[in-house]
């Protein structure tokens, strides 16, 4: 697990996490998903980052914890006025932790959760998150470019205070 970049810098970071699953991204039903990799979301994020004069941090894993983790770090990071906020597509988990609502709870740190499809649009047990109530905006349906539109919500966010 690397730490947060701590660049001498005015410039803040936004964290942008992705949960399980999410490096199938590209292959996993492109039909719900779209046909772009998670490398390809990274380098939206980046030049969204750059537009808005903000350094990018990306992660993805399959693992919970990791998860809780890097959202406790974030907050840490937060409090000490080096990040805008977390852009968090917890996948699957969105729907089943309460650990990672308590984590962004805990930590105190600004997320915008985020999903490439509308899961309102899909499946019973994917309309309910546990995520949301924690969240200070939810954002769904905007396929990958949702994040650059999280990204410009962050800056705004980080640009008021």
């Amino acid at each position: 697990m690397s730490a947060l970049k701590l660049i001498p810098t005015a410039k803040k970071t936004v964290l942008v996490l992705n949960g399980p699953n999410l490096n199938l991204l590209g292959t996993r039903e492109p039909a719900v998903y779209g046909s772009q990799t998670l490398a390809d979301v990274e380098a939206l994020c980046s030049s969204a980052c750059d537009a808005h004069g903000l350094l990018l941090d990306a992660r993805q894993s399959n693992h919970e914890g990791d998860l809780i983790d890097w959202l406790h770090e974030a907050g840490r990071a937060q409090a000490a006025g080096t990040l805008a906020g977390v852009v968090l597509n917890a996948g699957a988990y969105t729907h089943t932790s309460v650990a990672l609502h308590d984590a962004i709870k805990g930590a105190g740190v600004t997320v915008i959760e985020l999903h490439i499809s509308n899961v309102h649009a899909r499946e019973a047990f994917r309309h309910h998150s546990y995520i949301s109530p924690a969240a200070r905006a939810v954002m769904a349906g905007f396929g990958v470019a949702g994040y650059a539109l999280a990204i410009q919500a962050l800056a705004g966010m980080a640009a008021a205070s």
